[in-house]
């Protein structure tokens, strides 16, 4: 039910489209979403970050109605590996906030939605006290519906928009569409929504569009959310090392390989690379930029980037690399059945498939196991990673919207961003007990009414503190929060980080070609010194202004805490 590309190598989309789905529907998916937005709502762009901002946030009141089995650390999500116990869930929402009215919420949906006034949506709207109306959207498409309501004056009481879907006019549109939330939820006034009062500091900052707190955010780990997959239980068997180099990964794709076998040592692996190289983050602007000894730079035009182009290009030339991946098939658009039957062992997608491929396969095929490699230094050494940003799909309210119907938005989001181990939580992840899913041995199973009614609805306005929880395969929960606590201990943070910007609208296309180009050089199609040119025309056509933009920020704001 996720999203697919039609690339052969994954995109940024596609990842983030991906866990957004996994979030929707699975316990403890983690949005790791991020999006801009901006402090003016003209074409010039800014910033809602510095010493102004601090005033807008509201106060951090950390939750104490369920402790986590693995606390956050490094940036991480929290874990939870025990046994599901529903006699000994915990209330978080003890009394109803909402006060009867209607809201209609437009959200992008993948799949087929359910029917309206179905016994979820049901039970979640008497739960709240408020009668949600959804307006489900295409996933796939709903940037070009996005656009048609935000450009109409018949907009929804809430709009729920995607990090990537926030490109073009979107940001202004933002700014001058939706309400200020600050008089309902900076400083103490959040206090009156316990959960939403549990939400990292971080995740609001990222919630501040044009000078206002303007969004309800869904907070991610700043560890990456890439990870490099693989079959562990095949590397066992044949005896394969996990490698901690560039130059052993090469070597353990030549052990690998067989093409007469119809074996493969892996699909496009561009991410691992950025990410070993020690590339700036490309997920989001502003993080491809950072402040290098003095000198404001962008990611296309360190060394590491084109390096780490090199080396992937390398696995292609070689062979290594499925030739589906290649050619843009069904291997890199769904990787699940190629993955399980064996004909490649690694590739890079987002951390929500360490536990989705598991489930697809423990029936199947028992002695199945998918794992996650830590991500190596190319040199062999440390790596070099760097920091996602804190939020990505948010929830915002329309300013047409009275002062009740902001409170039912602020009592449905105070319920959907309940924590793990309550009854709010498993409502809006599950639904009914009974109808929606049934448990047996500590371990929630969903009906097949709870497949088609508990998913993308509730869950899009607003998320608990990012969570890790698989009843079913808690060694995997286990193994997922311990990757990301390792992989933080490596994470920096670039001057940007958190920091919610909007760029002048004539520099909006300045990077566009960048990802085609990468995947063109990778496969032999294009050269390197192909993309020293395009670096070249993009500092005359704007870069270098663009720099000075940034710049200006940093000078006036100051750069981010580290």
């Amino acid at each position: 039910m996720t999203p697919n590309t039609a690339t052969s190598a994954p995109s940024r989309r596609s990842f983030l489209a991906s866990t957004a789905v996994a979030a929707a529907a699975v316990a403890g998916g983690m949005p790791l979403l991020a999006a801009c937005g901006g402090s003016d709502s003209g074409s010039g762009g800014g910033t809602s970050a510095g010493k102004s901002a601090k005033k807008l946030l509201p106060a951090y009141v950390a939750t104490n109605v369920v402790t986590p089995d693995i606390a956050a650390k490094n940036g991480s999500a929290v874990g939870f590996t025990s046994k599901l116990d529903i006699a000994s869930l915990k209330t978080s929402v003890p009394k109803k906030l909402g006060k009867g009215g209607k809201v209609s919420i437009m959200s992008p949906f993948w799949g087929s939605p359910p029917k309206s006034g179905n016994a979820y949506y049901k039970a979640m709207n008497d739960l709240i006290g408020v009668d949600v109306e959804w307006q489900n959207q295409d996933g796939n498409t709903y940037d070009q519906k996005l656009g048609a309501v935000l450009a109409s004056s018949d907009i929804p009481d809430v709009v729920v928009i995607p990090g990537w879907n926030m490109g073009g006019k979107i940001p202004s549109a933002i700014i001058g569409k939706f309400a200020d939330l600050g008089p309902y939820l900076s400083g103490d006034a959040i206090k009156q929504y316990p959960n939403l009062a549990a939400i990292p500091t971080d995740a609001w900052q990222r919630s501040l569009f044009g000078g206002k707190l303007r969004g309800l955010p869904q907070p991610s780990p700043y560890v990456t959310g890439i990870v490099p997959l693989y079959r562990k239980d095949i590397f066992d068997k044949e005896g394969y090392q996990v490698p901690i180099s560039a130059d052993e990964f090469m070597a353990l794709c030549k052990e690998i390989t067989n093409a007469k076998a119809k074996r493969w040592a892996c699909l496009d692996m561009k991410w691992t690379a950025f990410q070993s190289f020690g590339v700036l983050s490309g997920s989001e602007k502003p993080l491809g930029w950072n402040l290098v000894d003095g000198k404001l730079v962008y990611r296309i035009e360190t060394p590491e980037y084109l390096e780490a182009l090199e080396w992937t290009r390398k696995l292609f030339a070689a062979g290594y690399v499925h030739p589906d991946a290649k050619l843009g098939k069904s291997a890199a658009t769904d990787p699940g059945p190629k993955f399980a039957a064996g004909e490649f062992l690694i590739y890079a997608q987002n951390i929500s498939q360490w536990w989705s491929r598991t489930a697809e396969q423990a029936t199947q095929n028992p002695n199945y196991k998918i794992w996650g490699m830590d991500i190596f230094g190319h040199d062999g050494g440390k790596p070099t990673l760097w920091a996602e940003q804190p939020a990505g799909i948010f929830a915002f309210v329309s300013k047409k919207a009275s002062e009740s119907v902001i409170r039912d938005v602020l009592a449905v989001a105070n319920v959907t961003a309940a924590p793990y181990g309550t009854k709010e939580y498993m409502l809006t992840n599950y639904g009914v007990e009974g109808t929606h899913y049934t448990v047996k041995n500590g371990v929630p199973t969903k009906t097949d009414q709870g497949n088609n009614e508990v998913i993308n609805a509730y869950v899009m306005v607003a998320s608990p503190t990012a969570t890790i929880a698989h009843p079913d395969f808690p060694e995997v929960a286990k193994a997922q929060v311990e990757w990301q606590q390792r992989m933080g201990a490596f994470t920096k943070k670039s001057s940007f980080y958190g920091m919610q910007i909007t760029e002048p609208s004539r520099y909006t296309n300045l990077s566009n070609d960048f990802e085609q180009l990468e995947d063109d050089i990778v496969r032999g199609r294009k050269k390197i010194s192909d993309m020293q040119q395009a670096v070249s025309d993009w500092k005359s056509k704007g870069g270098d202004q663009l720099r000075d933009w940034y710049k200006k920020l940093l000078d006036e704001n100051g750069p981010a805490a580290s």
